[in-house]
């Protein structure tokens, strides 16, 4: 006689278990749950940022004096159907904690009023209490891996480390939250996401701004993310020869790169922009489907993250053909005039904007010189013209960090209306993107897109080019890529 499988007795499934699942039987219940060997983390294990972790949550606290401070690190995103996103926790959540991994989906930092700091996190999956280390997909130990336990997690952080269950008692309406980060959160606060406070608001700032200057440690990991990119690029220019036989060279150039970031670090730190010809007048092109021309240019815009989550952001323009054309090596040449004159322009006590400012001096005059604007550079620089913008659009630079764009809640007047200091982190990246349907450019000019995009940290006395590493004159680069083309 034979038994139906659907009138056997079964385990009921946990959440998150996928509906193509088998059903469990009591018995293979039992039996998952013995036999367990342990599996403790080393007693000696610290997260990378251990040691300038307290007192930037001391800062956060500071910045609050008896105030509930509340910062999620997020939930997961869901991709399509039953497939998430990778994870990647919140910045701020990391640069408080230096938790950096996809295990710390729906974790939450507390800053009680007394200025301590509680880790509300998931524990692990009990091996011997339940199904879910071998049936949730989304928490279950067999599923995404090994997570820390409380103890581990107070050992990794040095943060006082509870279940996440008792956070509904430390949230409320009188909590200010790092709004939008996690709706299960936002969901305790009494109030909707969409109905942030100016207290959240304000939150939001003062974390951006306490992330302007960067420590020393901070400094190293992004010169470490810093290195990583230049060998990605070497690795991209090494690829070429095959990439100009495929019909998507810039994809496979966008995978030359990727496979550096994941090597080295925790990936990319933003999408890959691999822009062949006209495709580098799109200032985010990252479809990355076109096929490589040795006759036009590539312009690579790509950034290792580090395991710790501080990105690099560097652009090169390159000649697929090792040598610049004429008119190719004219625009280049301007472009490198005008973000030599931005880098010369950043250093502390200056204003934010004196280096874009700086930067459109020299490209409006270049393409005054050239005939292409109708005006002088003196007119088109006047705030109610701006004519040259036509031919470069956006500004000329940002700050850098754990987010690409770092820092971008921060108020005007600490950033983009404030002064540089000694320990900011940005980018100088001015651009010409000549479209290929301009009719106000002469021929032989239009589909040129060229950026130059260095990574400079502010010293004492000036800056320092981080990604010096990278050619950037004409000549710099034709020899560089003839050397590594062999």
């Amino acid at each position: 006689m034979t038994t139906d499988a659907a009138s056997t007795p079964a385990v009921p499934a946990p959440p998150n278990t996928g509906s193509h699942d088998l059903p469990v039987s009591l018995a293979l219940d039992a039996f998952m749950g013995t036999a367990w060997a342990p599996s403790p983390l080393p007693a000696s294990e610290r997260v990378a940022a251990h040691g300038v972790t307290p007192a930037r949550r001391a800062a956060l606290a500071a910045a609050f004096p008896g105030e509930r401070l509340v910062v999620p690190a997020g939930q997961l995103k869901v991709r399509s159907n039953d497939c998430d996103f990778r994870f990647r926790p919140h910045s701020a959540y990391a640069w408080l904690t230096g938790l950096t991994g996809e295990e710390q989906v729906g974790h939450v930092l507390v800053i009680e009023p007394d200025g301590e700091a509680v880790l509300h996190v998931r524990p692990r999956s009990p091996r011997g209490g339940g199904s879910e280390f071998y049936r949730d997909r989304r928490y279950g130990e067999f599923w995404v891996g090994r997570r820390p336990d409380l103890d581990e997690t107070e050992q990794l952080t040095g943060i006082r480390t509870v279940h996440l269950d008792a956070l509904a008692k430390s949230v409320g309406p009188g909590a200010r939250v790092l709004a939008g980060v996690d709706p299960a959160v936002d969901a305790l606060t009494g109030r909707p996401a969409a109905a942030r406070t100016a207290g959240d608001d304000r939150l939001a700032a003062v974390l951006s701004e306490l992330r302007l200057v960067k420590d020393a440690w901070e400094v190293g990991q992004l010169q470490l993310a810093v290195d990583h990119t230049t060998a990605g690029f070497e690795d991209v220019v090494r690829a070429l020869p095959e990439a100009l036989r495929h019909h998507r060279g810039e994809r496979w150039l966008e995978g030359t790169f990727e496979r550096r970031a994941r090597l080295e670090g925790n990936g990319t730190g933003y999408e890959t922009i691999v822009a062949s010809g006209a495709h580098a007048c799109v200032l985010h092109w990252i479809r990355n489907d076109g096929p490589l021309d040795p006759s036009r240019l590539l312009l690579l815009d790509a950034g290792v993250e580090t395991d710790s989550l501080y990105t690099a952001d560097i652009t090169r323009t390159l000649p697929l053909s090792g040598r610049f054309t004429s008119a190719q090596r004219d625009v280049y040449e301007l472009v490198l005039a005008a973000q030599e004159a931005g880098i010369a322009a950043v250093r502390p006590g200056a204003s934010f904007r004196d280096f874009h400012r700086a930067a459109m001096t020299v490209i409006a005059e270049g393409l005054a010189e050239w005939g292409v604007l109708k005006v002088s550079a003196e007119e088109s620089l006047r705030a109610e013209s701006g004519l040259h913008r036509r031919y470069t659009l956006c500004s000329s630079g940002h700050m850098l960090g754990l987010d690409v764009h770092d820092c971008g809640r921060a108020r005007a007047e600490t950033y983009l209306d404030g002064r540089l200091e000694e320990g900011h982190v940005l980018t100088v990246e001015p651009g010409l993107y000549l479209q290929p349907d301009d009719e106000t450019l002469p021929p032989e000019l239009r589909g040129i897109g060229i950026r130059i995009e260095d990574d400079l940290v502010v010293t004492a006395d000036g800056a320092r080019l981080m990604s010096a590493a990278l050619p950037r004159t004409v000549a710099g680069i034709e020899e560089w890529m003839g050397t590594l083309a062999g």
